[in-house]
């Protein structure tokens, strides 16, 4: 009794284990599921190319907010041990003055003997040297605007990527709908087979008519495979995007559905125009190219002004232990102010001179680049306003196309089910209604496209185009 209750404890303990274990594993296998959002919010986090962005920004950031440091001084701090091979002649000019001096005095006199330490000196050098401009101003102003430029930067970079994902988004959704086309067709096929399968057994048709209908099946089945392959290899692709691990399964959840608004060229235009991204980097850099012809300009026609200071104790004798002693010391160390102008720069061929014109000529490069975006600007939002509109009105005329292949198809199936159509007849219905289906999906996406392109030419979201008077 007591091994018959082991035992069914034992096979009632594997049967839970191993009921978890397949849970786990379909819990593993089981696709995450992604709207539109879902989406979006991922990529921000985990795409490579907005971690790059995000690195490029920092760095801008760091040299803005450190912009300051051209007024730090730059501070200098030394030790020196050196031996003089030969100091006899010293030692010799010393003694003549000791001679000297006993003769004047009548004494004995003291001679200094060459020793190993007198060949040593220790020399400390602390030296702190600043220079002064008035361009450090118009440089430290410039290296803000190049940040502001770099926000710019970053903001291009993310709205491309997104749009990038969005556009891949609906994309996937009209593959979707395509693959389920497909399986629909390919469904209806093998409900043909089956069915022609069941009269040729009753004697109701012909073998040809039952291999036609087989054929037609068999046909089909390759063509949803291709598809359906297709269409995985692009989610994988989706999931590389989003910056997912290589072999992540995702599932899209969403609609191809927008929301048709009515869109004026030019309201849009003068109510969006500075926030164009191409608009504000080539002012941006105007900007800073104005700011570094000031800052040459200044350091041509002012002066700069150089402070210098050094402290450096000399002690020879090095290697005697009187490195303490008060006397043991002597400081060679000074102070400098320095006022200095540069009077080459003001020569009208120096190197100085020659930039600040280059700068002068990019600057005026750049405000014909700045009017030439403003029109291209008008061109393209009028292009992307007509694309939008015409697609609105063939989207209402697909809708209608699709009612009535859908009534004409309907209308086929059951007169081939009631023998007074030709197979043949009944699949160019089919294919009629399975064209104007996914014409219809395209056309919408087109649709989405076309809003997301002309709101990130305008910088705008999609949902503020429905305000715009």
């Amino acid at each position: 009794m007591k091994i018959k209750t082991f035992t069914f404890a034992l096979l009632a303990s594997l049967l839970i284990v191993g009921n978890a274990f397949a849970q786990n594993e379909e819990a593993q296998e089981k696709p995450l599921v992604l709207t539109l959002d879902d989406a979006l919010e991922y990529a921000k986090k985990n795409n490579r190319q907005l971690k790059s962005a995000d690195i490029d920004l920092d760095i801008k950031r760091r040299a803005s907010a450190n912009a300051w440091n051209v007024f730090l001084p730059t501070v200098q701090v030394s030790g020196t041990m050196s031996r003089t091979t030969d100091i006899s002649s010293s030692i010799n000019q010393a003694n003549s003055l000791a001679g000297l001096a006993a003769a004047v005095t009548r004494t004995q006199p003291i001679l200094i003997e060459d020793t190993e330490s007198m060949h040593w000196t220790a020399i400390g050098n602390l030296s702190a040297s600043l220079n002064l401009s008035l361009a450090y101003i118009q440089q430290i102003r410039a290296a803000k605007e190049n940040y502001e430029l770099g926000k710019i930067s970053w903001e291009q970079s993310q709205r491309e990527t997104l749009t990038n994902i969005k556009k891949l988004f609906y994309g996937l959704l009209v593959q979707k709908e395509n693959l389920a086309i497909q399986e629909t067709s390919l469904q209806n096929a093998r409900n043909r087979y089956e069915q022609a399968a069941a009269n040729f057994r009753n004697g109701r048709i012909p073998e040809l008519s039952l291999l036609q209908t087989q054929v037609t099946y068999e046909n089909k089945r390759p063509e949803f495979e291709t598809v359906q392959k297709q269409y995985m290899q692009q989610l994988d692709m989706f999931a590389f995007l989003l910056g997912m691990p290589a072999g992540s399964k995702i599932e899209l959840e969403g609609s191809i559905e927008s929301q048709y608004i009515d869109l004026d060229a030019d309201a849009l235009l003068n109510k969006y125009m500075a926030n164009n991204l191409d608009y504000r980097t080539l002012e941006g850099n105007i900007r800073v190219l104005k700011m570094n012809l000031s800052a040459i300009n200044l350091s041509t026609y002012s002066p700069f002004l150089a402070l210098s200071y050094s402290y450096q104790p000399l002690h020879t004798d090095a290697l005697d232990s009187s490195w303490t002693a008060d006397d043991a010391w002597t400081d060679g160390g000074s102070f400098s102010v320095t006022l200095g102008w540069n009077l080459t720069n003001l020569l009208p061929w120096s190197s100085n001179r020659q930039q600040a014109k280059d700068l002068e000529a990019n600057i005026k490069k750049l405000e014909l680049n700045l009017e030439t975006v403003v029109e291209n600007e008008k061109l393209e939002i009028k292009k992307a306003v007509d694309n939008i509109n015409l697609c609105k009105a063939q989207i209402e005329s697909m809708e209608r196309n699709v009612t009535l292949a859908q009534r004409a198809y309907d209308m086929s199936a059951r007169s081939y089910r009631n023998g007074t159509t030709e197979r043949l007849d009944l699949l160019d219905s089919e294919t009629q209604l399975n064209q104007a289906k996914l014409g219809l999906v395209s056309q919408k996406n087109s649709y989405i496209s076309y809003l997301l392109d002309l709101a990130d030419l305008l910088c705008i979201d999609v949902s503020d185009l429905a305000v715009t008077k």
